[in-house]
């Protein structure tokens, strides 16, 4: 059976990094000031109840160009993130195994992690501008929409400083599902039209999101004890409940925008 170190050298050879990817490392600064996500979210919360009083008694923007612009920019980079990201844990898996990718930390000094995480986090700071299209557009926002941005902000942060072992597998499913939905976004920015079930499915990768990030939750709790997978009480309680939270939100999202149409349409028809 191959070793940790083994595994870790055989994937640097087998799946190297690129130039861009070679970057000096952020990481000791962002894990310094990673409670500054806080502050930056409540002045995102704050920013949201400025804009929505602004936007009261003023006529919405159309930002047609700009919204294409800012979703296709926020598409290529998740699409690249995914590529990568898959790239390394689909190495990683099929050297080691499944406990290998789930006790992600054991590669936390690989060049292709410390360029993607750095990146992933900083990328959550930038989502926060889609909560201004919504506003200066003034299309209605949801709880969900900022409740996520603003959670996942502060939480990305907290498992980066504490590099949480299942951070990988979080990475690659929000870079896949942020890959199709802002491509998604881009196309439909620029008057596309798509069918309502494509929507259903960007929502169901969604929820199927959650319920995974929850089970890679569980299996590093259960396999703490092994060399890269230390994971604390506090780390299973914040993602467990953020993981919960995520899910009932969305699975609720999906009833009240795919299922109870459907229902209130069929009891009218009868």
């Amino acid at each position: 059976m191959a070793t940790v170190t083994n595994i870790s050298d055989e994937t640097e050879q087998l799946f190297p990094p690129c130039n861009f990817e070679m970057l000096q490392d952020p990481r000791p600064f962002l894990e310094d000031y990673w409670a500054t996500t806080i502050p930056i979210a409540l002045i995102y919360l704050l920013l949201i109840i400025v804009g929505q009083n602004y936007m009261k008694a003023r006529k919405g923007y159309s930002l047609h160009w700009p919204l294409i612009l800012w979703s296709f920019c926020l598409a290529i980079f998740s699409i690249l993130g995914a590529v990568r990201m898959w790239g390394f844990m689909g190495t990683v898996f099929l050297r080691g195994g499944l406990k290998q990718t789930v006790c992600f930390s054991i590669f936390i000094n690989n060049s292709v992690v410390k360029f993607w995480s750095c990146a992933f986090l900083l990328s959550k700071i930038i989502e926060l501008g889609d909560t201004a299209f919504i506003i200066l557009r003034k299309r209605p926002l949801i709880f969900i929409h900022w409740y996520h941005h603003s959670t996942v902000l502060v939480y990305t942060s907290f498992g980066y400083k504490n590099r949480v072992p299942a951070g990988g597998w979080f990475m690659v499913m929000n870079l896949s599902v942020h890959a199709i939905m802002y491509t998604y976004y881009t196309l439909k920015a620029a008057k596309m039209k798509f069918p309502r079930m494509l929507s259903m499915v960007i929502t169901s990768l969604q929820i199927l999101q959650m319920f995974l990030g929850a089970i890679f939750g569980i299996l590093t709790y259960i396999w703490r004890q092994e060399k890269g997978c230390h994971t604390t009480a506090q780390h299973f309680f914040w993602s467990s409940m953020l993981y919960a939270t995520y899910f009932i939100l969305f699975a609720h999202f999906f009833y009240q925008s795919y299922i109870m149409p459907k229902i209130k349409g069929k009891t009218k028809n009868q």
